[in-house]
């Protein structure tokens, strides 16, 4: 599974002209969904969003996470993200998982970390979303918890 992580001042998701997730400082996170993945590689890639250390502390070093400052984590299903794009000119989405697994799946995330922490927000699985964010920094990091790592 991976997470492609932005700080953000403030992120939101739109569907059809309906804002349906919002958040203010915090993680902007495009999750993939990849063949083989399961509930644990989704609950240590959960763990890992919500420890990664890339907010400032009072140095202004990268040392507190998402837990530690109560920001908002924004969730946003991205199908392409584990494309296999190493040759020609079109990616192969073959890496990503099935649409009913990865809807499954970024169920499950979504479910977990609501569970775990406050504000979650989320983008809707198989839509078009419009999504916005005022990148902090710019910060992004890729994590990847690759299937059967765990």
């Amino acid at each position: 599974m991976i997470g492609l992580l932005q700080r953000v001042s403030e992120a939101s998701v739109t569907v059809a002209g309906e804002r349906v997730g919002t958040i203010e400082r915090g993680l902007l996170v495009l999750v993939g969904v990849e063949r083989g993945d399961s509930e644990t590689t989704a609950d240590r890639l959960l763990e890992r969003l919500l420890r990664y250390r890339v907010f400032p502390d009072a140095e202004e070093k990268m040392n507190l996470s998402l837990a530690d400052i109560g920001g908002g984590l924004l969730l946003v299903p991205q199908f392409t993200l584990p494309a296999d794009t190493r040759k020609g000119n079109r990616p192969s989405f073959t890496p990503a998982a099935a649409p009913d697994e990865g809807q499954r799946l970024f169920t499950y995330l979504l479910q977990q970390a609501q569970a775990a922490h406050e504000p979650v927000a989320a983008g809707r699985f198989g839509a078009d979303m419009q999504v916005s964010l005022v990148n902090d920094g710019p910060v992004t990091f890729w994590l990847q918890v690759p299937p059967g790592s765990v």
